[in-house]
């Protein structure tokens, strides 16, 4: 008796796009990058366990099928290839140049790039294969030429080196990828659906690579009950039996594919409209987004979402849609900065006339001489600057400069008076001027709001380090450049083939090569030795204590440890946070990659009490013992923001302290001010061999200057 012949099952078959439930926002920035590549990619922020990987591997059976020339491994068009392709020429309408034959049509790719991916796995490169055995020049694509006229798609995409992210933003700038290395000098199309998906508590992206995303999505889960039962449910279904439930949602993902091919065919045919395109100017001028690449992707996915609702012209509803999509991430004026869109005042700005022109940005409603947010009209604070920060302060008191845990010989002369006695509770007495109370002494605890970040120096750890890869020290890094070559310790991790060749060349004879190629041996190998940048662990140890309460002091303390972490996140570093005052010193933020919620602790640090110096620089060097056990090999970087006084345990308690800290490379923000200084935080520098640098100082002028010419 025959067995009956059994249904060939699909290996691990996608989840179905359909079957997702929720995200309705990612799946619409989905599809309109499918209606219309050149909306530019999508970027899916979100916390972990929210299916942002899921719905994006899902897309590709939405994808109509590719037409390519037949066995052109850079996916060239048949109808238009491309006449510098290295598997070229091909004659437009036919297959290779070589065999005239039809195009072959095959699925959309998506294409995933592995975070710790290589640049040659990236980019392509020498065929070492060929090149050794065959003794011929060729070129071996990337997955930059595998992704052309697919996805390209990048799980934490926020953690990509910075090698990778240079690649990926010429690529996508220029739809075009160059290789130029090894002898090798190639260029191949490469245009692609770039779409990355992160996790923002993990760091964010680099400005640069997150404006090429051309729509961003914040994905959170469900707080509803039947929805998130629901998803559990499908799920579960699904890991039972992958092929029985994608066999359940095949008619309705035929459906959606169909609508998607039926859409991108009608989008060429989309009339945008003048008053719609007023509106989109209106909205991105409104929201003060940078360049005019907002303007052109909201244009895209305005003209993107007509199609796919089935309308012959764009309308508001369309610019509204497009607007929530394009524009969050590119309002950021800070890294620090959440991205978000007030859907308010996009409502009203699309309910104007689009005919009757609005007072712009430097009208009456928002310009700089109206009443409205920021003019001079509301919370003007005269000469301090500080606006409504200060409102609560007597404007005929000046601000208290005693420091009640600081002798009076160490006051700073010619600073005003202390105002009114305090009670013994600490709080001010009411003056006799205005009756109300002044401002609290800087021992009491309070918060002190930041001025805005400034550009900083660059500091870096002395020496050849061989962290992980980033933008501050000198290192040496597998993903470098490549300043050499050395014999391998151990089995060879970067084959560096001039080296190579060169080793083996003189003994071909002898080893008796009579044909091509080459006759190698283990001992001719070289390897390439590379030089990059490594990150840093940035470790802050901020005084927080009442002599460092004093409102200006503090408010430029915060200023500049906030340009100080903003340098740390461009250079991909680790930040940490110790904190001292009172009688001890807390780790308010333990060493991570977010360098946002570095900020967010330091402008909601409490100030206030005395200076326990020494127990700051102990849980310092505690918890730098701790991070060389993690990973040994991050070097750190400490950075002290001090004004060297110690009055919670004795200035040698704190020099016995710093001595734990001696070969750390230290970073001393000297915070003392006034005309007469006492200079302890420079003999404390002295002490840890440290680099003792004023507050005033730290500012990176010459970079502002260099930025500015660059810009002009």
């Amino acid at each position: 008796m025959t067995k009956p012949k059994e249904t060939p099952k699909v290996r691990d078959p996608r989840y179905p796009f359909t079957a997702i439930v929720g995200s309705e926002d990612l799946k619409l920035a989905l599809i309109l990058n499918a209606v219309s590549p050149g909306v530019g990619g999508v970027l899916v922020r979100g916390e972990k366990g929210t299916a942002k990987s899921t719905i994006v591997r899902a897309l590709a059976a939405l994808l109509p099928p590719v037409e390519t020339v037949r066995g052109c491994r850079f996916s060239c068009d048949p109808a238009s290839p491309d006449p510098e392709c290295p598997d070229g020429p091909h004659e437009a309408g036919t297959g290779s140049s070589r065999a005239s034959q039809p195009g072959a049509v095959r699925p959309a790719r998506l294409v995933e790039l592995p975070v710790g991916a290589s640049e040659d796995r990236l980019a392509g490169s020498l065929d070492l294969e060929r090149a050794l055995t065959e003794g011929v020049k060729a070129f071996e694509p990337g997955l930059l030429a595998a992704a052309h006229r697919g996805v390209l798609y990048v799980d934490e995409v926020n953690l990509l080196h910075d090698h990778l992210v240079d690649l990926l933003l010429d690529a996508a700038a220029l739809g075009t990828c160059y290789v130029e290395r090894e002898g090798v000098s190639v260029r191949h199309a490469a245009r692609f659906l770039l779409v990355g998906t992160m996790n923002p508590e993990e760091g964010e992206l680099r400005p640069q690579l997150l404006d090429r995303f051309g729509l961003t999505v914040e994905v959170r889960a469900s707080r509803e009950v039947s929805q998130r039962a629901e998803v559990i449910r499908r799920r579960l279904a699904f890991e039972a039996d992958p092929v029985a439930f994608a066999a359940l949602w095949d008619g309705e993902e035929r459906a959606l594919a169909a609508r998607v091919a039926e859409a991108r065919a009608r989008v060429a045919d989309v009339v945008l409209p003048d008053a719609a395109l007023r509106r989109i100017a209106t909205v991105c001028a409104a929201f003060e987004v940078d360049g005019l690449r907002a303007d052109l992707v909201t244009a895209r996915a305005a003209i993107a979402h007509a199609a796919w609702q089935g309308r012959a012209a764009v309308t508001a509803d369309d610019v509204r849609e497009a607007a929530r999509l394009a524009l969050p991430h590119r309002r950021r004026r800070d890294p620090f900065d959440a991205p978000g869109l007030d859907e308010a005042k996009l409502e009203d700005l699309l309910n104007q006339d689009p005919e009757d022109p609005e007072d712009g940005p430097g009208g009456p409603e928002g310009g700089p001489g109206g009443g409205s947010e920021g003019g001079p009209g509301e919370g003007d604070s005269g000469e301090g600057g500080d606006g409504n920060a200060d409102a609560d302060v007597p404007q005929g008191d000046a601000p208290p400069s005693a420091e009640p845990d600081v002798p009076d010989a160490g006051r700073d002369v010619g600073a005003p008076p202390a105002g009114p006695p305090a009670g013994e509770d600490g709080e001010r007495r009411p003056t006799a001027s205005t009756g109300a109370p002044a401002e609290p002494v800087a021992g009491r605890e309070q918060v002190v709001a930041a001025d805005p970040a400034r550009r900083t120096r660059l500091f870096t750890v002395p020496g050849l380090g061989a962290g992980a890869p980033g933008r501050r020290s000198r290192a040496a890094t597998p993903l470098g450049r490549v300043t050499g070559a050395r014999l391998p310790q151990g089995r060879p991790s970067s084959l560096h083939l001039r080296a190579t060749v060169e080793a083996a060349a003189p003994h071909q004879a002898g080893r008796g090569r009579n044909g091509p190629g080459l006759l190698l041996r283990r001992e001719d190998l070289r390897e390439a030795a590379r030089e990059g940048r490594e990150g840093n662990l940035v470790l802050f140890v901020v005084d927080a204590s009442g002599s460092m309460a004093a409102r200006q002091r503090m408010r430029a303390v915060k200023s500049a440890v906030l340009g100080l972490l903003l340098d740390a996140y461009q250079r991909r570093d680790k930040v940490g946070l110790v904190t001292f005052r009172g009688a001890r010193a807390d780790l308010v933020l333990p060493p991570t990659s977010s360098v946002e919620a570095g900020a967010a602790r330091l402008r909601d640090l409490p100030t206030g009490g005395r200076t326990p110096l020494a127990a700051g620089l102990l849980r310092a060097a505690e918890v730098l013992r701790v991070e060389r056990l993690r990973d040994p090999s991050r070097r750190p970087l400490l950075v002290l923001v001090t004004d060297g006084r110690a009055t919670s345990g004795t200035v040698e308690d704190a020099h016995r302290a710093a001595g734990l800290l001696t070969g750390v490379a230290t970073v001393v923000v000297d915070c003392e001010g006034g005309h007469v200084r006492l200079g302890l935080a420079g003999t404390l520098a002295r002490r840890m061999g440290a680099e003792s640098v004023r507050l005033d100082d730290l500012t990176d002028l010459a970079g502002m200057v260099r930025e500015r010419r660059s810009a002009a």
